[in-house]
């Protein structure tokens, strides 16, 4: 495995992730269980969930993924072994205390309360916003119209989070879904105002969707907040399952095709059929090089896999012995230039 610094702190994480919000929906309890227990066992001590999970979201598997992790924690007695993140939900969930949903005061508390009594833990490691109060084009969402809504200054989300981190109950903070606006935002105060200081920025990055790399790429570099890349393969479309219009039974497409619909674009089968054959021609197999490919770039910190069977884990974390020479970054690059982020 490799190991990463997280933005600024002296804490190693692994470069590949353990994604899990599949837990709770299309995972049994007993099946995230056994993906912890490889994972750790080969190296990831990194492990990522939201107190929103299982996905899809909905209100009687809300909170679901949290309780297998934290099962998990109480049999094992591993918690030391795990950074952990999770992350607090922002607007448009009425199931979620009323529906308020805020980063600031008593729902903000409520929040990270019930995580970690899910969680049975006492602390969270990396405590992440899960997608911000303001209007942003987030989850894919194009045609940027600024709509003015009513949200928590930076500032004062910053000094809410603070109030834990003082309390011991949140090590670290970071970001998700979030923009280069307002991740400079969050930094030029944290160092203005002396206040915490934003660690990483979980936004979308793959093959099918670079478009991190046009703003927010410089700035990871630039000012120690690394990226942690959900969705690496594009919700298994980068797995090459779906070329030919194949739904196999049991993926995310065949059980809830009407609520994965980011990556069903005009120009989606044609880019993955571009990379299903660089990855044959240079014998590598398609997830592998796929998630290779997020996990070499500078800007990167840690690649969240997701899995639904053991198989599929295996090869996702098999992935870090994997090379990626000139020929192939070449070429990849390429087929980026004929089709450009066609998910984004």
């Amino acid at each position: 495995m490799n190991y990463r610094k997280l933005g600024n702190t002296d804490i190693n994480v692994s470069t590949i992730c353990l994604g899990t919000m599949t837990w709770g929906e299309q995972n049994t309890q007993d099946e995230g269980f056994e993906q912890m227990d490889y994972s750790l066992d080969h190296g990831i001590n990194f492990f990522d969930t939201a107190e929103l999970y299982a996905v899809p979201p909905k209100e009687e598997t809300y909170g679901y993924t949290e309780k297998i992790i934290g099962n998990w924690f109480e049999k094992t007695k591993k918690r030391d072994k795990i950074i952990l993140a999770t992350k607090v939900a922002g607007p448009a969930r009425n199931y979620l205390r009323g529906g308020e949903n805020s980063f600031v005061g008593k729902n903000l508390d409520d929040a990270l309360e019930d995580s970690l009594k899910r969680l049975k833990t006492d602390y969270i490691d990396l405590y992440q916003l899960h997608w911000p109060e303001r209007n942003v084009n987030s989850f894919g969402k194009l045609g940027y119209e600024h709509k003015e809504n009513k949200w928590n200054s930076f500032e004062e989300v910053l000094e809410n989070l603070n109030k834990h981190i003082k309390n011991g109950k949140i090590r670290y903070v970071g970001l998700s879904n979030e923009t280069p606006w307002g991740v400079m935002k969050f930094l030029k105060l944290s160092k203005d105002k002396v206040l915490p200081r934003m660690m990483s920025v979980q936004n979308p990055y793959s093959l099918l969707n670079r478009s991190y790399e046009v703003g927010l790429a410089e700035v990871s570099i630039r000012e120690q907040i690394g990226c942690l890349a959900y969705s690496p393969l594009a919700s298994g479309y980068l797995s090459g399952k779906y070329r030919n219009g194949a739904f196999p039974k049991g993926s995310r497409m065949e059980r809830d095709f009407d609520f994965w619909t980011r990556y069903r674009k005009p120009n989606t089968a044609k880019a993955v059929e571009e990379y299903y054959k660089i990855s044959k021609k240079y014998d590598l197999d398609i997830s592998q090089m796929s998630i290779k490919f997020c996990e070499v770039q500078d800007f990167m910190t840690s690649v969240i896999i997701g899995a639904t069977t053991m198989e599929q884990l295996k090869t996702n974390i098999e992935s870090v012995k994997v090379k990626l020479n000139k020929e192939v970054l070449k070429e990849i690059n390429e087929v980026q230039k004929i089709y450009p982020n066609p998910c984004p």
